[in-house]
Order: C-alpha cells, then sequence, then structure tokens
C-alpha cells in the first residue's frame, strides 16, 4: 500500500503540538509497518532525520505554507498535483487540513476546534480561515481521528460527524521526561532560576494559553506568601501578545518572572521535573501534552477545569477556571505550601500516564487509516 503524509510541520528545532505529534506518531507508523510505502511531503527544505525509515520516501514542493493564501494554494494546488504523480492509496494529514480537490481517500487528524469558540484567538485571516474550511475537510475525510473524547464530541456535535467515523487517538509524551534526583534538581534550579523554587509554564504564547491571567494569579501569589518563588515561561517572549506585555508592565513581582524561550526536549524535560508545579491553566486544549510531560517528570500539575483538561489529568491535578486569577492563585499558594498535597498529586499521575503513549497513538492512528481504506 502507497500512503502520501503531509509532513509541513516536521520542522528542524520547532516541533510544538502537532508537529510533535506527527513526529511521534509517524516514525512509530512506519517502523510498524515496513511493508507499506510512506510518502512524505514537505512544503520546504526538510531534515533527513524525519525520513525516519527505508520505507519513507520524502516529496518536496511548494509554496511554503506560511499564510492562508499560501495554505489555499498548497492544499488545492500543489497537493493534488503531487498526489496524482504519486498515485497513493490514501492520505494522511495529522495536522487536519485536507485537499477538497484529489479524489484519493483522506484521513485527516483535527486536534481540536477552538477557532469555532473564540473568535479572537487567532489572527482574523487565519480565524476565517479556519471556520470557512475546517467543516469542509471534516466533511471531506473518509474517517477522521483526533486527541480526546471531548474533541470527537465536539466535532460531532460542530460539523455533524457521526462519532463512529471519528476515532480517539489520544497523545503521549516523550521517553526524556522522567524524574531527576534531589542533586540534579538543585543543579537545574541554579541553572534556571538561582536556585530557587518556581512554577513553570510551557507552551507557545497564544491567547487562548491564559499567560495574562496566570501571571495575574502569581503576582496575587506572591503578595501573599513570604516566598522566593520564581516563576519560569518556556516560550518565545517575542511571541507575546498585548494582553501579556500590558499585565507584565503592571506586575509588582515582574522581576521574579524569567522567559527561557525555546528549550530544546532534553533542557525542557529537565526545567520540568525541577518544578514546584506546571501551570497549564488554557482556556481551550483538544488534549494539553504538557500535563503528560509533567506526570512523566513526576511534578504536581494546576490545570483548567475546562475542555479536555479534566480528560488528561484525571485525578492527578488541581482543577481551576482559567477565567479566576484568584482560583488559580489559591492552588498555586496550595501546591507551595503542602508538600503532602504534591506527593499525592504525583503518585496519582503516575497511574493516570500509564493511559496515554506514543505507541498507543500510533497504533490507533494506523487503526483509523485501515478502517478509511
Amino acid at each position: 500500500m502507497k500512503i502520501a503524509v503531509n509532513t509541513r510541520l516536521l520542522l528542524k528545532d520547532k516541533l510544538e503540538g502537532i508537529g510533535v505529534f506527527a513526529n511521534e506518531s509517524l516514525k512509530r507508523m512506519v517502523a510498524a509497518h515496513p511493508e507499506h510505502e510512506f510518502y512524505f511531503i514537505f512544503d520546504r527544505n526538510y531534515d533527513e532525520r524525519f525520513v525516519f525509515a527505508d520505507n519513507v520516501k520524502p516529496v518536496m514542493t511548494f509554496p511554503p505554507t506560511r499564510h492562508p493564501y499560501l495554505w489555499y494554494i498548497y492544499f488545492e494546488y500543489s497537493i493534488p498535483y503531487v498526489l496524482r504523480k504519486l498515485n497513493p492509496d490514501l492520505f494522511l494529514s495529522p495536522d487536519g487540513w485536507l485537499s477538497l480537490r484529489a479524489d484519493v481517500p483522506q484521513v485527516a487528524v483535527i486536534h481540536d476546534l477552538n477557532f469555532e469558540h473564540q473568535t479572537d484567538f487567532l489572527k482574523p485571516t487565519y480565524q476565517k480561515y479556519y471556520v470557512k474550511y475546517f467543516p469542509r475537510f471534516a466533511r471531506k475525510a473518509a474517517r477522521l481521528a483526533t486527541v480526546s473524547e471531548f474533541s470527537r464530541r465536539d466535532i460531532h456535535k460542530l460539523y455533524g460527524i457521526p462519532e463512529d467515523r471519528i476515532d480517539v487517538v489520544y497523545n503521549g509524551s516523550s521517553e526524556q521526561f522522567a524524574p531527576l534526583s534531589a542533586e540534579g534538581r538543585a543543579a537545574v534550579r541554579e541553572k534556571v532560576s538561582h536556585g530557587c523554587d518556581y512554577f513553570l509554564f510551557v507552551s507557545a504564547i497564544h491567547k487562548r494559553k491564559n499567560l495574562a491571567n496566570i501571571l495575574r494569579a502569581f503576582d496575587s501569589f506572591k503578595e501573599h506568601a513570604d516566598s522566593g518563588m520564581k516563576f519560569l515561561v518556556v516560550g518565545e517572549r517575542a511571541g507575546m501578545q498585548d494582553d501579556v506585555a500590558a499585565v507584565l508592565d503592571g506586575m509588582r513581582h515582574a522581576a521574579d518572572v524569567r522567559f527561557l524561550g525555546h528549550l530544546s526536549t532534553p533542557d525542557l524535560a529537565a526545567a520540568m521535573a525541577s518544578a514546584t508545579a506546571l501551570v497549564y491553566a488554557s482556556f481551550f486544549e483538544g488534549f494539553g501534552i504538557p500535563i503528560l510531560e509533567a506526570f512523566a517528570a513526576e511534578t504536581a500539575v494546576i490545570t483548567s477545569n475546562v475542555t479536555s483538561m479534566p480528560e488528561v489529568a484525571g485525578d492527578a491535578a488541581l482543577l481551576v477556571d482559567p477565567a479566576s486569577v484568584e482560583q488559580i492563585a489559591d492552588a498555586m499558594r496550595a501546591i507551595a505550601a503542602d508538600p503532602q498535597l504534591r506527593d499525592g498529586l504525583i503518585a496519582r499521575g503516575r497511574e493516570q500516564r500509564k493511559r496515554f503513549s506514543w505507541d498507543l497513538t500510533a497504533e490507533r492512528l494506523w487503526n483509523c487509516v485501515e478502517a478509511a481504506l
């Protein structure tokens, strides 16, 4: 069987969210099925490390998909042209985009529909494109996959796709996330926070990630706690939106906030394992991989009580209303003050993380491909 795959988000040193999903699931899938040919379609020069096995053949086309107009050209003209040349049995798209002009069976992984719920999470041109085309992609697909039961119900409700045509494949976490010894954690803290304990935020800095409210909560925490606690942000400060910048400018304890920028996976794993807690109080998530990464690193988690996050966290995190600064601040106070609470959350996290792995993701995604055919 010949399977063409949209691999435009396999970007060297820039894997985030869906790119991580594509990387982890595809490298396992192609290794598990050497009897099939996989054609990885890139929209720019690719790194050879993404050609995972001998049964993977890279194909490069254009234009690089950096803007909605280019998305349209790429998926409605470039991709159909490539698919006509390759004549595959199926086109698999791990990021949800499909080609409305292509005739081959197609499978899309739609991770979430955040753009349908909040119109100000994306740039207006991006928002218009998503709202216009993703319902069409969903209807075009021979079968869909998604990463949580929450997202399956949401796709069914908003787009009318029968739930039995949507497979839940979940996400996993990298094996590089693991606990550190007390000495190892102390060494990391010396490196990243001048030896102080810290809360950790891990994400691209988009409005739906709720960093503005989280920073407000940290300022409140500092006001009511005699603590040297710091707040570390793994994410590029250059990508910060106006709401976060305004909060930083008005914080009394802005000096205790540090932006680390993008970290390699080993450095991120070390920072995660050395944190007092991960604070991941997003407004909307289709899954929330950092929750699993924190469980694997044996770090306590504060996350939101909305969308998919309770499904992923189970009983192993403190759940808060992401719109409530005081609930987030109270959770910070509780975790900072109570080692027994942290230990209990970490113990439950060890059990919860057993439900998820990239091996299971790859297996479930392959089952979705087979069902589509």
